[in-house]
């Protein structure tokens, strides 16, 4: 379910490290990441334990930093990220609420004039495909952050996703997402015209060649996407 593992995500500022997304609770991993230098601020970008489920340790390594997520509670931040279209105060990080995977999912930008980052948590993966995690995830929400994604970057944007490797287009990588899920939505609509009843009954059609282990995630997705037809006919 992560690949090769979470990617966590360091920026070197004038006032010290920021980080986004710490991860599990992983001692070797957040000492991996406080190496690099003093934690001004962390960034959540969704409540999944894969990406914040060690800030409690994290807290304590780093004497206290402040960490910021759009659901604190949910998260265990300390407080909420400012809202969706906003900047970071110095760090100039654009906000973006890019739920869909989860309620709460958000994404960054970073321009410094030459070049572009987006970091997109679990919104958009560097490999593979993410689940839409009904009933916390909304196709519907999703498919509107895909959209949102392709046009808040130029062509040529560095994707820098929460799990699996880098990409040169991001907005490429989002063009070939919103292709997929169409696709996967035509297809639960015509398990569904052949005789599938529920939610495991698609996941047999549409997802036969898929490794068993996947199917939970799978199940969780096709839920979302009936939730979505339900709603749109």
């Amino acid at each position: 379910m992560t690949l090769d593992g979470t990617n966590t995500y360091v920026l070197r500022t004038g006032d010290g490290i920021v980080v986004i997304d710490p991860g599990p609770w992983l001692e070797e991993h957040l000492d991996a990441v406080l190496s690099l230098g003093s934690v001004s601020l962390a960034l959540i970008t969704h409540h999944h334990a894969d990406h914040c489920g060690g800030i409690e340790l994290f807290r304590e390594l780093t004497g206290g930093a402040p960490v910021l997520a759009r659901d604190p509670a949910a998260s265990g931040a300390d407080a909420e990220l400012p809202a969706h279209g906003e900047r970071l105060d110095d760090l100039g990080l654009l906000v973006l609420d890019t739920p869909g995977h989860t309620a709460d999912s958000v994404s960054f930008v970073a321009d410094d004039g030459e070049s572009v980052l987006l970091f997109t948590g679990d919104t958009v993966l560097g490999r593979g495909t993410t689940i839409v995690s009904h009933p916390d995830g909304d196709l519907a929400a999703y498919l509107a952050s895909l959209e949102l994604l392709r046009t808040a970057v130029p062509r040529g944007a560095l994707l820098l996703p929460g799990h699996g490797p880098t990409h040169a287009d991001a907005v490429a990588v989002v063009d070939q997402y919103l292709a997929h899920r169409r696709q996967r939505i035509e297809q639960v609509r015509a398990a569904l015209d052949g005789g599938a009843r529920t939610a495991r009954d698609v996941v047999e059609v549409v997802y036969a060649d898929v490794d068993r282990a996947l199917w939970p995630a799978a199940e969780r997705t096709v839920e979302a996407t009936l939730a979505y037809l339900r709603a749109t006919g």
